[in-house]
C-alpha cells in the first residue's frame, strides 16, 4: 500500500443493489483493500425508508453518521436512533440492520473488515417493514 490522497472526483457512487439494501441508497466506495490491510470504507447516503438488509460481519463492523437521521437494531435488541457524531460498533457475526428514519435521509461512513479467509459480509433477507417502522427505544 502506497501513500496518497485519493481526490473526491476519482470515486463512484452507485445505486445500492436491491439485493443488499431496501429503499433508495447510494454507495460509494472511499477505500478498497490494499494488501496488507483488509480495511473497505465506503460513503452510504440512505434517502427517507432506506435500510440495509438483515447482514452479518466477520470482523464486526464500525458505522459513522456524518448527517441525517437514521435507525440501527442488533438482532433482538431495540431499534435504535443514530444522529450526526454517533459511531456504532457492530461486534464480528452480529446480525444487523441501519439505514434512514422513515422520514429522513441519513449518511454514514462504513467499516469494516475482511477476515483472513476472505469473508466479509453475509447480506441476508430484507428487514420488515414492521421492524423498520418501530419507534426507536
Amino acid at each position: 500500500m502506497e501513500p496518497r490522497i485519493i481526490r473526491a472526483d476519482k470515486t463512484k457512487t452507485n445505486t445500492g443493489p436491491a439485493s443488499n439494501f431496501g429503499g433508495q441508497v447510494m454507495h460509494e466506495t472511499v477505500f478498497v483493500p490494499e494488501d496488507p490491510s483488509r480495511l473497505r470504507v465506503s460513503k452510504v447516503t440512505f434517502l427517507p425508508g432506506g435500510r440495509t438488509n438483515w447482514h452479518t460481519h466477520a470482523v464486526g463492523q464500525v458505522l459513522y453518521v456524518l448527517s441525517g437521521i437514521g435507525r440501527y437494531q442488533l438482532e433482538g435488541g431495540p431499534v435504535e436512533e443514530i444522529c450526526p457524531g454517533d459511531t456504532v460498533v457492530i461486534p464480528p457475526n452480529a446480525r444487523h440492520w441501519h439505514g434512514a428514519s422513515p422520514d429522513q435521509m441519513m449518511c454514514h461512513l462504513a467499516m469494516s473488515e475482511s477476515d483472513d479467509q476472505g469473508r466479509g459480509t453475509d447480506w441476508q433477507e430484507l428487514v420488515a417493514e414492521e421492524i423498520y417502522t418501530e419507534q426507536p427505544a
